[in-house]
């Protein structure tokens, strides 16, 4: 009796998990249920979020459209993901610069994070009539990966700071920073549509957005500061993801752009 108990139950909450995988691929809108527009808490975050937070500021349209779904993505936010995509693509944000700012996020938020957001986005786009595929962006191949990768890194980091790095890595971490320039840099931050300077405002973006990479966020604002992004980008970033990602992230991001720009 007591197998058979523990058996339903296992059974159970696979079924639901199932169900919740399945919601979240067809981008079930969790943030949008009338129940949930209804409570008094919505409300608060609404009138917070369009009386302070959107009119702060001079982001440009686009940039804080892809900061938004670059961080909802990391967050895991798939409800309000999905409003953000579909009014980005009614102001004009372009199909390829959505799902750049996607494919940014994967070496660092990590694919079991990104893939359902991939889903969401091609069936949103479907629904709205966009041929798919999209035309192919990268620009590496095989051979040219590595070097073009390194120079990226370079580039963002500093010669002599990679050059460091790579040469006092443990034997058996070795592979790692051969990793990092290869496949971090080379096949994605040398794709095209999105430029290096936006690329590098997104991975500090979805590193602030999910949290627990406090380490990887500081060497990325100083990243973005080496490339010629101001700390008025990075502020205006966090504070338009600031609703979304909660206070703690903000506020750690905002140590790590202190950290990089001075206080």
């Amino acid at each position: 009796m007591k197998k058979g108990i523990i058996f339903l139950f296992a059974v159970f909450w696979v079924i639901a998990a199932a169900l919740f995988l399945e919601c979240k691929r067809e981008g079930c809108s969790y943030m949008t249920n009338e129940e949930v527009k209804s409570d008094e808490i919505m409300q608060v975050w609404n009138d917070f979020l369009e009386r302070d937070v959107k009119p702060y500021g001079s982001l440009d349209k686009k940039t804080r459209y892809l900061v938004l779904l670059t961080g909802n993505a990391a967050a895991q936010g798939f409800a309000s993901y999905e409003d953000i995509l579909k009014e980005s693509l009614k102001e004009g944000v372009k199909p390829e610069e959505i799902k750049e700012s996607l494919y940014q996020a994967v070496p660092y938020a990590g694919m079991a994070k990104i893939y359902d957001f991939i889903i969401l986005t091609d069936k949103v786009l479907e629904e709205m009539g966009i041929k798919l595929p999209l035309e192919k962006a990268g620009r590496v191949t095989e051979e040219t990966r590595f070097e073009q990768g390194l120079n990226v890194q370079k580039e963002i980091f500093g010669s002599e700071h990679i050059d460091s790095m790579r040469a006092n890595a443990p034997a058996e971490l070795k592979h790692i920073q051969d990793y990092l320039s290869a496949n971090c840099f080379g096949d994605y931050y040398t794709r095209g549509v999105l430029d290096i300077k936006t690329r590098e405002l997104l991975t500090f973006v979805a590193l602030v957005s999910m949290g627990g990479a406090d380490p990887q966020a500081k060497a990325h604002a100083g990243g973005n500061k080496n490339i010629g992004n101001s700390r008025t980008l990075l502020i205006e970033s966090v504070t338009q993801l600031l609703p979304y990602i909660g206070y703690p992230r903000a506020l750690n991001a905002i140590s790590a752009i202190q950290s990089a720009y001075g206080a």
